[in-house]
């Protein structure tokens, strides 16, 4: 499971990827360290159909029989839980990313902790690519439980899908990976219906990424 990620590229460095949006484009900041519960920047559509850039928290809220957990990864699509935000293009959104991180399954024997283990686009590539993202409003309207995210700020959640692990990430983490999409199937994922967009959902070519340390 994905938790950490960073998002490093200017709003030029997006345009020129995703094409043109609006949102508040004056200062983006360096996303160096994305966890969960913390907040990074997404596009998604805006209601005249164009793109637009808004800051989201990592996580829906989880489930009661999950305690409420945040939930960061989209994996079983075919959950309920998924399954509304899924057919509707609206709710889809696509997460702009820079290198994300896999955990290694042993901790180190020197530091006793686990290793972090760093993944990007291949190196005669552009660095920026997208996780195939879905994202749900915050509450605005008294609902949110007392003392929550949602009840502080009314800022929307996010989160991603991931698929089967492709031999680059398998070798650290073999169970799964993120959706990587390059330009043109990040813009799709926000298009088509739900079986085309979930056919997306598909490890990302070995040959276009790498393992960036470790």
């Amino acid at each position: 499971m994905c938790n950490l990620y960073t998002m490093t590229a200017t709003v030029d460095e997006l345009r020129r990827m995703f094409g043109g949006f609006e949102g508040d484009t004056a200062n983006l900041p360096p996303f160096d360290e994305i966890y969960p519960g913390k907040t990074a920047p997404v596009l998604q559509r805006g209601e005249d159909g164009g793109l637009r850039l808004e800051t989201m928290t990592w996580g829906f809220p989880g489930p009661a029989a999950a305690k409420g957990r945040p939930v960061t990864n989209v994996r079983n699509l075919d959950s309920p839980f998924w399954r509304s935000a899924l057919g509707n293009i609206e709710r889809r959104c696509i997460v702009p990313v820079t290198r994300f991180c896999e955990w290694s399954a042993q901790p180190d024997p020197a530091t006793k902790r686990k290793r972090k283990h760093w993944f990007g686009m291949h190196e005669e590539r552009d660095p920026l690519f997208a996780f195939a993202g879905l994202w749900r409003p915050g509450a605005r309207d008294g609902t949110a439980k007392e003392g929550s995210a949602e009840e502080d700020t009314g800022r929307p959640f996010m989160a991603f899908l991931t698929c089967n692990a492709n031999a680059t990430v398998g070798a650290v983490h073999p169970k799964a990976m993120p959706v990587m999409l390059r330009p043109a199937d990040a813009l799709a994922w926000l298009e088509l219906d739900r079986e085309a967009a979930c056919a997306l959902a598909i490890p990302f070519p070995d040959a276009d990424m790498r393992r960036i340390n470790g």
